[in-house]
């Protein structure tokens, strides 16, 4: 196990998070940048000493599950996940369960985008962050943020209508979710529901159905602002497994001018 450059590398990723970005309070002005020792070890349920040893290269080998726990609180990628168990001489172990949490920089730029929904999606579909026009066009978001569930289980108003149906591609993304993390329970219970309620998704699911994400064009149905011709892409966050969606109106539309218009609303 190389653990100088375990220990360089676990110092980088710990300097390059603030307090903001996991929860913990500010507290006193810091001397350096970034997390202290002792946040990391908390919030990766270890001792600040063990921590300690291993940033200063005289740890012992960590096991799969202290890896699992640093990388955790370290909020690293998929690929850093992978490096970081590298380093440390050890199989990197499978997720159990799809990532949830998005990352602040990605947070930040959803509100940068003038003029544009945009909101992310964990792999069950299930909106983890999105800016005030997306809320304001979503409605209810806050209420029901899976967009698989609004669909087939008829919640809120009609977003989804679109030449190409929304309900196949929802059926792909879980039917792949449900293959990476067959032991996640939120998914699981999820799958059961729908399983139970929707005639649309029964069918489909046996489909077989397979998706990729990109671009089509949709006709958001809302109650109050009637319907909005938008386009609608989806980009990968492949680390994550996660999409970013961004919907767009036309220059001069119909659906430009309501986007416009549209109140200033806090987004998550």
């Amino acid at each position: 196990m190389p653990r100088t450059e375990l220990a360089d590398f676990l110092r980088t990723r710990r300097a390059r998070l603030t307090p903001a970005d996991v929860g913990v309070p500010a507290g006193q002005r810091r001397r350096t940048p970034g997390l202290r020792r002792d946040e990391v070890a908390r919030l990766a349920h270890m001792s600040v000493d063990y921590y300690t040893r291993l940033e200063q290269a005289r740890g012992p080998r960590p096991s799969s599950r202290i890896l699992d726990t640093l990388a955790e609180a370290l909020h690293l990628s998929w690929a850093e996940r992978t490096h970081l168990f590298r380093l440390a001489g050890a199989d990197a172990t499978p997720l159990t369960g799809p990532v949830r949490r998005v990352r602040p920089h990605v947070t930040a730029m959803l509100h940068r985008i003038p003029g544009t929904a945009a909101l992310v999606t964990d792999a069950t579909y299930s909106a983890i962050a999105w800016n005030p026009l997306a809320e304001a066009l979503l409605e209810g978001l806050r209420d029901e943020p899976n967009l698989a569930r609004r669909h087939f289980l008829r919640i809120g108003p009609d977003e989804n209508s679109a030449t190409e149906a929304f309900g196949p591609i929802a059926a792909a993304r879980l039917r792949a979710a449900s293959a990476r993390y067959p032991d996640d329970e939120p998914l699981s219970r999820l799958l059961t529901e729908l399983f139970a309620s929707s005639d649309e998704f029964r069918g489909l699911w046996g489909t077989h159905p397979v998706h990729a994400p990109g671009h089509r064009r949709k006709v958001l149905a809302h109650p109050e602002l009637g319907r909005l011709r938008v386009n609608c892409d989806v980009l990968p966050i492949e680390e994550d497994d996660q999409q970013l969606v961004l919907v767009t109106a036309d220059p001069g539309s119909p659906a430009a001018e309501v986007f416009a218009r549209l109140p200033e609303r806090d987004g998550s």
